[in-house]
C-alpha cells in the first residue's frame, strides 16, 4: 500500500524541482544550440537563460516568473494500492499544487475563464489537470509534474489523407512561423506532434510528445523516428531563433506521436513546451521507496500498442 501523505510530500519535493531546475536532457539540448547560435540578439538570449537557469539552481528560485500552469501526470502499475484510493490521490496533488505555490511560490496563474476568480494557489474547476496511464506490471506509481506555459505555443488543424507528409510539413512551418513572428511561445523549445486520434486525443498526442519526452529520444517506428530529425532540421532552417529572433535554433528536438483516426481525415496539432521546460519525475514504491529520475518514460510499448490484448510474452516481443 503506497502511503497518501509520501505521495503528497513527493508531489511538492517534484513541484518545487519543475519550477527550480531544468531537466538535464534539455538542458544540454540548449547547450548546444547557444555553441551553434550565430544571430546576435538569439545569442544573447540563449546566454542570458543559460545564466539565469545557473542562478535559479543556485538561490533556489524559479527559473521563470511566469511558472505556467501546473499539471500532472500519473502512472500506476497494474498491481498499485493507493490508501485511500484514487479519490485520495487526487486530493494529494491538489493539496501539493497549493502548498508548492506559497512555498516555492508559483504564480497563481489559474482563474475562472468568465468571473477572473483567484483562489491564489493554482487550483480551481479542473485544475491542476490531472492525466492517467497505466502499465500491466508493477506496484508502483510514477508521479510526473509538467509546468506547461498556459496560454499560446499550441494549434490544431483538420488534415485529409491527401494532404500526405507535405501537408503537415506545410502546417508545422506555418505554426512556428506564428509562434516566432506573433509571439506565441518561447523559443527555443522542444516541439510535439500529434497525428491522427480525435480532435481532443490529437492534441492531448501532441501535448504529451513536447512534454514526456526527453531530448534525443526517438519513436520506435523507423519512418516516424526520420521525420522527427527531418523536422527538426526543418523547424530550425527558417531563420528563426530564441524569442523569434533571427537565428537557427527554434527546435531543441521535435517528438511525433501517432494515434489510430477516422478513415476520411489526418488531424494534427503542434505543441512548444517552453524554453523553461520544466518538468520532474519519481517513482514511488510501497515500501516507502521514492526513486527520482529525469525520463518520465510515459511512451512505453504498453502505451503504444496496437492490439486487443496485451500479455506479458507481448512486452517482451516489443522490448
Amino acid at each position: 500500500m503506497i502511503s497518501i501523505d509520501l505521495i503528497q510530500t513527493t508531489a511538492e519535493t517534484l513541484m518545487d524541482k519543475a519550477a527550480i531546475e531544468i531537466p538535464e536532457d534539455y538542458l544540454t539540448g540548449l547547450q548546444r544550440a547557444a555553441e551553434t547560435e550565430d544571430g546576435d540578439l538569439s545569442s544573447f538570449v540563449l546566454q542570458a537563460m543559460l545564466e539565469n537557469y545557473q542562478a535559479a539552481k543556485e538561490d533556489r528560485r524559479a527559473m521563470c516568473g511566469d511558472t505556467g500552469t501546473p499539471r500532472w501526470y500519473v502512472k500506476m502499475g497494474n498491481a498499485a494500492q493507493i490508501e485511500g484510493g484514487p479519490v485520495a490521490l487526487e486530493a494529494a496533488l491538489r493539496r501539493a499544487t497549493a502548498n508548492a505555490t506559497r512555498a516555492v511560490p508559483l504564480r497563481p496563474n489559474r482563474v475562472h475563464p468568465l468571473w477572473r476568480t483567484d483562489h491564489d494557489n493554482n487550483v480551481g474547476i479542473g485544475a491542476p489537470e490531472i492525466e492517467y496511464g497505466f502499465e500491466p506490471e508493477g506496484d508502483w506509481i510514477d508521479l510526473i509534474t509538467v509546468h506547461k506555459g498556459g496560454l499560446f505555443g499550441t494549434d490544431y488543424r483538420m488534415l485529409f489523407p491527401s494532404d500526405g507528409i507535405e501537408g503537415i510539413k506545410r502546417f508545422y512551418l506555418d505554426s512556428l512561423m506564428a509562434f516566432g513572428k506573433r509571439g506565441l511561445a518561447c523559443q527555443p523549445a522542444i516541439i510535439g506532434i500529434g497525428l491522427g486520434g480525435c480532435k481532443d486525443t490529437c492534441m492531448v498526442l501532441g501535448k504529451r510528445a513536447a512534454c514526456l519526452r526527453v531530448v534525443g529520444d526517438r519513436n520506435p517506428d523507423p519512418k516516424i523516428a526520420a521525420l522527427e530529425d527531418e523536422f527538426k532540421d526543418l523547424g530550425n532552417s527558417i531563420g528563426m531563433g530564441a524569442m523569434g529572433f533571427v537565428g537557427k535554433n527554434m527546435v531543441i528536438d521535435c517528438n511525433i506521436e501517432v494515434g489510430y483516426c477516422h478513415t476520411g481525415g489526418m488531424q494534427m496539432s503542434v505543441h512548444a513546451f517552453c524554453l523553461s521546460s520544466r518538468r520532474a519525475v519519481a517513482r514511488i514504491w510501497p515500501d516507502g521507496r521514492v526513486e527520482p529520475r529525469t525520463d518520465p518514460d510515459w511512451f512505453t510499448p504498453y502505451q503504444r500498442r496496437d492490439t486487443v490484448e496485451w500479455s506479458a510474452a507481448a512486452t517482451e516481443a516489443a522490448e
